[in-house]
């Protein structure tokens, strides 16, 4: 029961945290294709144990990541190339399109 009752905790936190995103889920896919598939895999599933896996990952988290590496708070000099290229409407797009992934379990 108290599973239960965390996970709908979580669940209703998550809806109310994405409304008022108006995010792309397909824009997303073609912006991620386009500038994060080479590491992070076509579905956030990452090939690499280097490279984290995005799928199924809360676009929330994902959108701060990006600003942080876009703004410099977070220091990585690839992201942050890759981050500096991306609007503000790419984030989130971009975010909810990995959201929107399952996340697979895969032993390296």
């Amino acid at each position: 029961m108290k599973k239960f009752v965390i996970a709908a905790a979580s669940g209703a936190m998550l809806l109310i945290s994405s409304q008022g995103m108006a995010a792309n889920i397909e824009a997303g896919k073609k912006k991620a294709a386009e500038v994060c598939a080479a590491c992070h895999g076509p579905d956030g599933n990452s090939p690499a144990p280097a490279f984290p896996k995005l799928a199924g990952q809360h676009a929330s988290y994902l959108m701060k990541s990006l600003n942080e590496y876009k703004s410099g708070v977070r220091k990585d000099p690839i992201m942050a190339g890759m981050a500096a290229a991306l609007s503000k409407e790419d984030i989130e797009d971009v975010s909810a399109y990995y959201a929107s992934q399952s996340g697979l379990k895969t032993k390296y």
